[in-house]
């Protein structure tokens, strides 16, 4: 479909950051292997290009960092914005960035069984941590949130993850307690985050630090509904002050703790892990 929000030059521009982004020499007897990771770099704002393709892109950050008061808002149905999960605009290393996935996607995903486009982890993204709904292919935040994603993972060799995708991989000593958890949240977490787990609202419904539980918050078929993913933010994250101090094991009490705490219901959820590899800690 013919994206009527931006003219054709536009289009092209992102399908060629795009392509760039996406494509890597053909391998020859004498190519080097491919790296296993390579760092993570992020490109400077400054660089955005101009005309109608910088200004997808900088629709794109603008989404990203501010979220409920842009023009993405109707599709969302919590009080989150993006970069509670995606640090540092999606920057950030071990806080799920969007550097480099352009380059990654297709690529298969075990929660649905299936191999899955870059557009589809957006709506993903939409329908679970947003707690919202999907984004149509041909809307100009669609096509923003792809170009913004293509401009950060430039230069990133296809097929290669940066250092820090995703979340750390972090491991539990014993057994997660959320009643300690629930001690621990109230003396590193709750100043922050309300001993309610409602979060500290800001201007025009918009939150200083997001609510961890609650109907503004993420719905039980997000990612970091899950426990050991809370707990990997959490101990490389969190608290903001103080990022990196508390054990492997306060952080899993932590997420066990507020993970399990009311929030909005995914009902497709039951439709996850459709292979039967479901996770344990799987809402």
């Amino acid at each position: 479909m013919k994206n009527r929000f931006l003219p054709s030059r536009a289009r092209v521009a992102i399908a060629s950051i795009c392509a760039v982004a996406a494509l890597a020499p053909p391998a020859g007897a004498a190519d080097p292997p491919l790296p296993a990771a390579v760092p993570l770099v992020a490109p400077a704002p400054s660089t955005m290009p101009p005309g109608a393709l910088g200004e997808a892109i900088r629709l794109g950050l603008t989404i990203v960092t501010d979220t409920q008061r842009s023009t993405v808002k109707p599709y969302v149905g919590n009080g989150l914005t993006c970069a509670n999960c995606h640090l540092d605009s999606g920057r950030q290393a071990f806080a799920a960035p969007l550097v480099g996935l352009t380059g990654l996607f297709p690529e298969y995903e075990a929660r649905s069984g299936g191999v899955q486009s870059l557009e589809a982890r957006i709506n993903d993204c939409f329908v679970r941590s947003m707690n919202g709904r999907r984004i149509p292919s041909s809307s100009p935040e669609m096509v923003a949130l792809l170009a913004y994603t293509a401009w950060l993972s430039q230069g990133v060799p296809t097929g290669v993850p940066v250092v820090g995708r995703g979340f750390k991989d972090v491991k539990a000593p014993a057994a997660p307690d959320p009643a300690r958890g629930r001690t621990l949240y109230a003396q590193k977490c709750a100043a922050c985050h309300g001993a309610d787990g409602q979060g500290a609202p800001g201007a025009a419904g918009t939150f200083v630090f997001p609510p961890l539980w609650g109907a503004r918050s993420f719905n039980d078929g997000a990612g970091m509904a899950r426990t050991s993913i809370a707990a990997a933010f959490v101990q490389t994250k969190m608290p903001m002050s103080s990022a990196g101090s508390l054990s492997d094991q306060d952080a899993y009490d932590i997420a066990a703790y507020f993970t399990a705490q009311p929030r909005p219901a995914f009902t497709a959820r039951r439709k996850d892990w459709p292979k039967g590899d479901r996770p344990g800690d799987a809402r």
